[in-house]
């Protein structure tokens, strides 16, 4: 049933004013002043945690899902007014995605060897207390997707948010504190700070109480992880191209990267962020998009002013910009198009800073090769070795076979938008960590276990 629009925005602004007084937030579950107090509430909690059987942790499971879905549009509406990124509509569409498919307890599956000499069992257990650092880009659906499967592996989480989404990773941990508690569980299954800073990122990485620290965001937050000392997992950048052979279904291939280009504004980091064409359909394709797709075709001027406007001189992005519609970039160069514009197109070199950087926005630059092992390569250079996400759009098995073996991702789209990897529109589990650097690919509640060997040695084999 829908949410009435004038009530989710008198309970958005309620939210807001009561996290903008001074002091910890009133009557929110699991947010400290300070990530010592933060980090000893979720130890406590997690002896509790533990301990718990795994109906029990389904259960709370079970309440966020049902949570997740009755505030979706809240939290989507607190997320776009909070960090100004993405559209209301389609983060609304992944709350409800996070509710439904991402995986809990039947995940964590045990496995059993058996024969003349006894029974081993191996059996997956918690890591104890995680520490999580969250991105802005998409805030509370990392937070539900994460905690779902950490609280699913028997451990609590410590989240070190993004300080641009703080309010909404608020609203989504005391959201799951009151799912748990509703449940019967303990409270503080995943904690946070009231203002958090690197500071105290600093602290959560180094507390002895946390053993397993997990990214989501740029390379550099990743790269910090990974030199902790620490086990990490570590979610980083992409820049995922598009391939169109001339074999592909060029309206549907068009149809597909734009849908997928303009998904929440461009902001998951699979989404198809450029496309490597083949001589002979490109064009076929360009007019596509352009004719059936919305998408806006940006003369040089019209790129020279967005490469000065999205970017500074260094290549860094302009936040500002980061998650925008087409139609508001466009303004902020001084064009006004209809409301049907969605994406912005053009035609240039794999170089063009608008193609090689990751922008997180609906700008989709085209690179012409003449045939498909030019795009192939065109294709490996623009992913820059993340080994992160990839699409293709081919009818042929052969060249779909290279394309996967050379970029060597963690994803790999074939015929389809960038979201069908996530289960939206396509058969798979959600998550909003991708682990390509670490090599666990789509993370779930196993990747936040440990496995643990139980032998009984020359008994219980009953063969």
């Amino acid at each position: 049933m829908a949410v009435n629009e004038a009530l989710v925005q008198d309970i958005v602004k309620e939210v807001l004013a009561k996290m903008n007084i001074s002091g910890s937030p009133k009557g929110m579950h699991g947010i400290y002043t300070s990530m010592e107090d933060a980090i000893e509430a979720a130890r406590k909690s997690q002896q509790i945690m533990r301990n718990l059987s795994m109906d029990q942790r389904e259960k709370i499971i079970q309440i966020i899902r049902r949570k997740t879905h009755e505030n979706a549009e809240i939290l989507a509406r607190m997320g776009v007014d909070e960090t100004g990124m993405g559209n209301v509509g389609d983060k609304i569409l992944k709350h409800h995605l996070v509710a439904d498919k991402t995986p809990g307890t039947e995940d964590i599956k045990t496995e059993a060897y058996s024969g003349d000499r006894g029974l081993t069992l191996v059996e997956m257990g918690p890591f104890g207390v995680i520490g999580a650092i969250t991105p802005c880009t998409n805030p509370s659906e990392t937070v539900l997707c994460n905690t779902i499967g950490m609280i699913a592996g028997g451990n609590t989480v410590v989240f070190n948010p993004h300080p641009a989404a703080t309010k909404t990773t608020i609203f989504a941990i005391n959201m799951v504190n009151e799912a748990s508690l509703e449940a019967g569980g303990p409270d503080n299954i995943a904690v946070t700070v009231e203002q958090p800073t690197l500071e105290t990122s600093a602290i959560m990485m180094k507390s002895p109480v946390i053993h397993l620290i997990v990214a989501t965001g740029g390379p550099g937050v990743v790269t910090t992880v990974l030199s902790s000392g620490k086990k990490g997992i570590g979610a980083g950048a992409g820049n995922p191209p598009a391939l169109v052979d001339e074999t592909a279904d060029i309206a549907k291939a068009a149809q597909d990267i734009v849908n997928g280009c303009t998904f929440d504004n461009n902001l998951p980091c699979i989404a198809e962020k450029e496309i490597v064409a083949v001589d002979s359909i490109a064009d076929e394709l360009m007019n596509e998009m352009i004719t059936n797709q919305g998408c806006y075709l940006a003369s040089k001027e019209v790129q020279d002013k967005l490469i000065a406007t999205v970017m500074d001189a260094k290549g860094r992005l302009n936040r500002k910009c980061v998650g925008r519609s087409a139609k508001a970039l466009l303004k902020m160069v001084g064009i006004d198009v209809p409301d049907n514009i969605r994406c912005i197109v053009f035609e240039g070199p794999k170089e063009h800073p608008l193609i090689s950087t990751e922008l997180m926005m609906p700008i989709l630059g085209m690179v012409r090769c003449k045939d498909f092992d030019e795009a192939l390569d065109a294709a490996v250079w623009l992913e820059h070795g993340n080994r992160h996400s990839a699409h293709i759009h081919s009818k042929n098995v052969d060249r779909i076979t290279r394309y996967a073996r050379a970029m060597d991702t963690a994803i790999l789209v074939k015929n389809g938008p960038s979201y069908a990897a996530l289960g939206f529109g396509g058969e798979s589990i959600c998550t909003f960590t991708i682990a390509s650097r670490t090599g666990e690919g789509l993370t779930s509640a196993k990747s936040f276990t440990k496995a643990r060997r139980c032998v009984m040695s020359d008994s219980l084999c009953i063969r």
